[in-house]
């Protein structure tokens, strides 16, 4: 008797390749980020896409308040189009991120997820900054 692991058969490498290393161009995760900033190589722009009241509490240092409600052109017509934003929200039980990088997506602008957002940010035991939202 298979398990429920089994009773679905894994896919074959050719796609398993295809899907998991096409994941990388959608997503990227704390440590990454974390990295970048810590290596003063930020050449992306990091959102909290949280509410405001959130964002005050502690955010990624480095990372601007931008609601993804309030994500529309306007609002981004100061960066290159050639920007790479990267989203992030409270966690994997928030889609906020995934509404804030389909907005980015839809106005034409190159986005990826932070996974683990501000769970997994904590969860790798880096640090948070406070401050009033913008």
């Amino acid at each position: 008797m298979a398990s429920a692991v089994t009773a679905v058969p894994a896919a074959p490498s050719e796609r398993a390749l295809a899907h998991f290393g096409g994941a990388f161009e959608y997503e990227t995760d704390c440590a990454d980020v974390h990295g970048a900033l810590a290596e003063g190589n930020q050449d992306f722009v990091l959102f909290d896409v949280r509410s405001a009241a959130q964002f005050a509490a502690g955010h990624v240092p480095g990372a601007l308040h931008m609601p993804y409600g309030k994500l529309v052109e306007a609002k981004l017509r100061d960066y290159p189009a050639g920007t790479l934003f990267v989203v992030y929200c409270a966690g994997p039980h928030c889609n906020g991120a995934h509404r804030g990088a389909e907005r980015l997506a839809r106005l034409g602008r190159p986005v990826k997820l932070m996974i683990g957002g501000l769970t997994g940010w904590l969860d790798e035991g880096f640090a948070l900054a406070a401050a009033e939202p913008m």
